[in-house]
C-alpha cells in the first residue's frame, strides 16, 4: 500500500507480508522542479580529466574521491560516458604521433628529466601552470607549459641543487640483472 504524506513531504509504503507482519518504508518525495543533476564541480574536473584519462580511470578518479553521481550512485565507466553526452565534453583518446599534448605529473617530469615531487612542488607554488582537479587525483600539464623558459629554469635549478642531486647515485645496484 502506498501513500503521500504531505506534512512530511514523504511516501509512506507499508509491505503487508504472509502471516501479518507488515514493514513501513518512508522515502522522500521530490518537490516541484527539484531535480538530481551532477554537480558543477565534477562537471569541471571530468572536463580537465579527460584531457589524459579514459572514461574507466575517470571513473575510478571520483569514486576514489568519494563523489557521487546526481542521484547519488557510485561512478561506473558507462556514467562518465553518459554524463560526458550529456554535457557535449570529448572523451580522451591518444595522440596519433604519440606526443600528447598533456601529460599526467610523472609523464611531465620524465620530459623535464626532474623528480617528480619537484615538479608537484613547483605546480603547488604557482611557478608554472597546471591542473589538478580532485584533491585525491592526477595532476595535469600541457605540454607547451612544460617548454618555457619557466619550466627549464624550474629544471635546471633542480639539478644544480647540490643538496638534493638528479639521478641514482652512482653507487647504487641495480635491483634487476641486466638482460643486455
Amino acid at each position: 500500500m502506498a501513500d503521500i504524506d504531505d506534512a512530511a513531504s514523504e511516501i509512506v509504503l507499508i509491505v503487508h507480508w504472509v502471516g501479518g507482519a507488515h514493514s513501513e518504508l518512508r522515502l522522500p518525495k521530490r518537490r516541484r522542479g527539484q531535480r538530481n543533476s551532477t554537480s558543477a564541480d565534477i562537471i569541471q574536473a571530468v572536463r580537465q580529466l579527460v584531457l589524459i584519462a579514459s572514461d574507466d580511470l575517470v571513473a575510478g578518479l571520483l569514486n576514489r574521491n568519494g563523489l557521487k553521481t546526481g542521484n547519488g550512485n557510485r561512478w561506473t565507466r558507462e556514467r562518465v560516458t553518459s554524463m560526458r553526452s550529456s554535457y557535449h565534453l570529448p572523451m580522451f583518446k591518444p595522440a596519433d604521433d604519440g606526443i600528447e599534448p598533456w601529460l599526467n605529473l610523472s609523464n611531465a617530469a620524465k620530459l623535464l628529466k626532474i623528480a617528480p615531487k619537484t615538479l608537484r612542488l613547483a605546480a603547488e607554488a604557482g611557478e608554472i601552470e597546471a591542473f589538478h582537479p580532485l584533491s585525491d587525483g592526477p595532476w595535469i600539464f600541457a605540454r607547451a607549459s612544460l617548454i618555457t623558459t619557466a619550466a627549464q629554469s624550474i629544471a635546471e635549478r633542480a639539478r644544480q641543487n647540490p643538496r638534493y642531486p638528479t639521478g641514482s647515485h652512482p653507487n647504487q645496484q641495480s635491483l634487476f640483472s641486466s638482460t643486455t
